[in-house]
């Protein structure tokens, strides 16, 4: 099964400029995602797709392929990062005259994740009966209980209010967010739908002090403080 990893990384981010060379650990926050990709064995390729020279060339530095610059286009801030995934899986058609089975996805984002989490998301692929894997974490936050919404009226409500109230948090459904830790998709399907959950989406659970994503000085400052408490530098 041929298996290619892409970290998708923009030059622009108002979050938390220049925030995927920004260096972490005395490396680039990009690095931490190529080096990992690059560990896992499953993987025949890592390809950054950037719109920026400089990620550029500082992932080949890293070791990552770079065979294309994103256009402009696919890299605003308005820019579905799914059609960058299509891009990418474009430029291998054409180039190679096939599409790989499987995509991945490495988010330059969450650096302190670990291989295993990737190698259980392709395991978790593996298993069949899925288009899309994605990670998720235990949310802070659950719209049946403790998430509220303002009404038209200038009150508030939950965000989902049920037929019965919710008196304890434990009694509410069980919800999950999201991370960016991995997502592992076919490719076909990708290149035939417009989002995730139009298909079979099943789920790897990360720890929490895996799935920090990056897009402020304060998301920064607690992966530096998690990398400390790790022993990093």
């Amino acid at each position: 099964m041929k298996i290619v990893a892409f970290i998708f990384a923009r030059g622009g981010s108002k979050g938390l400029p220049g925030k995927n060379i920004r260096l972490l650990g005395g490396k680039p926050l990009i690095a931490w995602s190529i080096e990992l990709a690059l560990s896992v064995d499953r993987i025949d390729r890592v390809i950054v797709s950037t719109d920026s020279d400089e990620i550029a060339e500082i992932s080949r530095r890293q070791g990552a392929e770079v065979p294309f610059i994103r256009p402009a286009e696919l890299a605003s801030d308005e820019s579905a990062e799914w059609l960058a995934w299509r891009h990418g899986l474009e430029y291998l058609k054409e180039n190679t005259g096939s599409l790989p089975e499987v995509m991945v996805s490495v988010p330059a984002t969450a650096p302190l994740r670990l291989a295993v989490d990737i190698e259980n998301c392709l395991d978790e692929y593996e298993k069949g009966s899925v288009d899309v894997v994605i990670t998720v974490t235990d949310a802070h936050r659950n719209p049946f209980f403790n998430m509220v919404k303002s009404n038209l009226d200038g009150t508030y409500g939950l965000v989902i209010a049920q037929p019965l109230v919710v008196e304890r948090r434990q009694d509410a459904p069980r919800v999950y967010d999201m991370t960016t830790v991995c997502y592992v998709a076919n490719s076909k399907f990708v290149m035939t739908h417009n989002s995730i959950f139009e298909g079979r989406v099943k789920a790897v659970h990360i720890p929490i002090e895996r799935a920090i994503d990056i897009d402020t000085l304060l998301d920064f400052q607690i992966a530096e403080a998690l990398l400390l408490k790790k022993g990093g530098k």
